[in-house]
């Protein structure tokens, strides 16, 4: 078995806020999503990243966030184990942040010895 990552891409935050009811049911719609994989014996790990960050660039320009000068971030991500990049291409289709107007990137990760 491989490992793929699953990069979560979604519109840059705005002003809007989530009730306690939909900020749950979204945790829920992960954690079942998620918890899909790992019964397959398909997890690795996953992380949620924040919105702090620095982007550090040629010349010593260091600005501030994880993102500059883009429509979208990236919010996390999860290490899965798949025979093929479209066997974990299959697993991201029922990812929830394709119902939140994101996208995802799966991409092979490559063994450095």
């Amino acid at each position: 078995m491989n490992e793929f990552m699953m990069i979560f891409r979604h519109p840059v935050p705005g002003e809007t806020t989530l009730s306690p009811e939909q900020l749950q049911a979204g945790i829920e719609l992960w954690q079942n999503w998620i918890g899909g994989i790992a019964a397959q014996g398909k997890f690795v790990s996953t992380n949620q990243l924040g919105f702090q960050g620095k982007t550090l660039r040629p010349g010593r320009v260091v600005t501030d966030g994880p993102y500059a000068e883009v429509k979208e971030m990236v919010g996390g991500y999860v290490i899965v184990k798949a025979a093929s990049l479209q066997e974990a291409a299959d697993l991201a289709e029922g990812c929830p942040i394709l119902a939140m107007g994101g996208h995802v990137e799966v991409r092979d990760i490559m063994k450095i010895d």
